[in-house]
């Protein structure tokens, strides 16, 4: 028998706030983390805007030595797993080490010490590079930097499934608490990209908004005039919990995962296919047991790229039929700015707490919808009303999709 998943504690590194309730509260109030790159190392590229963190203080969980030796997205990902556990008010030192995972992953990993050391040596030479390059630039890091500080010793990896990251890492965590092989699981995902060589890669894909001199409101989804998405860094991890596990220890319960739907498009590795993300988004519902009515509110994967939105529209619209138009529908990506592996851990923390105070984040910049995207985006301002049941998308490169479906509790 298939046992019950909840959430009963959460954590977040953001454009919009280094903990949760500093994100939700800009949230709800419709604030763009998203500002102009000052750095000379990006005047040359169409895009220089992102959703950068410039107020993160690693030190506040890892010692000065430790910093040297961990990739920003390593020490983003740490903190708000530090954090979930903190919100999750477990003694740890009473969890059984050997049923506690940690299923934290990352899109590009430590993307910056990588292209920094190769700078280094083909400039100084390979003796010149750091002995910490390869543990502070793969993927599974914070992963393993969790589980030693934790010592949890339960199952640990990193899914890498670009946008796709943290649902995976989610949805996976779920799944093995659920068929019973652990108690307790760390889950989400971490990222750190604002490199201009990324930003140059983007930008020749003309994926990336170029509304250089109007940083708030470059990330427009849904809306006719978007011109791409906006680049952003930060995590989001959930701790989430057996039910019996939780109750019986008395812990808070922030929202139940009810359902869980991956597939693959197989299709273009840029260009995405509605019918996989549409399947993804059936198999969540079919898995939680759930009717498509019974759903109230999707945080939409959202990027504001002109096909993705469309996209993601269409898929909407297949799996619901008319009742989409009675759904509301919202990306907080106009807010965020896309934070990739991590985007999904932060989302899924957006909806938990729109569940709980009942209300639904907006989309803003959202002025002229365009007219292929005709369903209730929650335009510009949070609205309240209640929130049941939630799905939270999240699709990636390569056609791989991730659904997560949440319940109130």
């Amino acid at each position: 028998m298939k046992r019950r998943v909840v959430v009963t504690g959460m954590g977040t590194v953001s454009p919009l706030g280094n903990e949760t309730e500093s994100l939700w509260e800009n949230i709800k109030k419709g604030r763009s983390g998203i500002k102009r790159l000052e750095s000379k190392a990006f005047r040359d590229i169409p895009t220089q805007i992102a959703g950068f963190i410039d107020d993160f203080h690693g030190e506040k969980y890892l010692e000065a030595k430790e910093l040297k030796r961990y990739d920003l997205f390593t020490q983003y990902g740490y903190t708000a797993a530090v954090q979930a556990l903190e919100n999750a008010e477990i003694d740890i030192g009473k969890v059984d080490k050997d049923r506690a995972g940690i299923y934290i992953g990352s899109g590009a990993g430590g993307l910056g010490t990588l292209l920094n050391n190769h700078k280094t040596m083909l400039e100084k030479g390979p003796k010149r590079v750091s002995p910490f390059l390869i543990p502070m630039s793969i993927n599974n890091m914070v992963s393993g930097l969790v589980s030693i500080k934790t010592g949890f010793q339960g199952p640990s990896f990193a899914a890498v499934s670009a946008c796709a990251t943290s649902n995976h890492a989610i949805g996976e965590a779920y799944l093995n608490i659920a068929h019973g092989y652990s108690d307790v699981i760390l889950a989400g995902g971490a990222e750190s990209t604002i490199h201009p060589l990324y930003f140059a890669g983007f930008s020749k894909m003309r994926a990336m908004s170029t509304r250089n001199n109007a940083p708030e409101s470059a990330s427009r989804p849904f809306d006719q005039d978007r011109d791409g998405f906006v680049m952003s860094e930060g995590a989001g991890v959930l701790f989430l919990e057996e039910y019996e596990h939780a109750k019986k220890r008395g812990a808070k319960l922030l929202g139940e995962i009810i359902g869980y739907g991956s597939t693959t498009d197989a299709y273009h590795i840029t260009a995405p296919d509605y019918q996989g993300a549409s399947k993804a988004m059936g198999l969540a519902l079919k898995r939680a047991e759930i009717r498509a009515a019974d759903v109230d509110y999707i945080n939409a994967h959202g990027t504001s790229t002109p096909a993705g939105d469309i996209s993601e529209t269409k898929a909407i619209k297949e799996v619901f039929g008319e009742y989409a138009h009675q759904l509301k529908v919202s990306s907080t990506k106009s807010m965020t700015g896309h934070m990739f592996g991590a985007a999904g851990g932060v989302e899924a923390i957006i909806t938990l707490k729109g569940m709980a105070e009942n209300v639904f984040p907006p989309t803003i910049n959202l002025d002229n919808p365009d007219t292929e995207c005709s369903l209730d985006y929650v335009a510009n301002k949070a609205v309240e009303g209640n929130i049941d049941i939630a799905l939270s998308n999240g699709f990636g490169f390569g056609g791989h999709n991730a659904v997560i479906a949440f319940k109130k509790i």
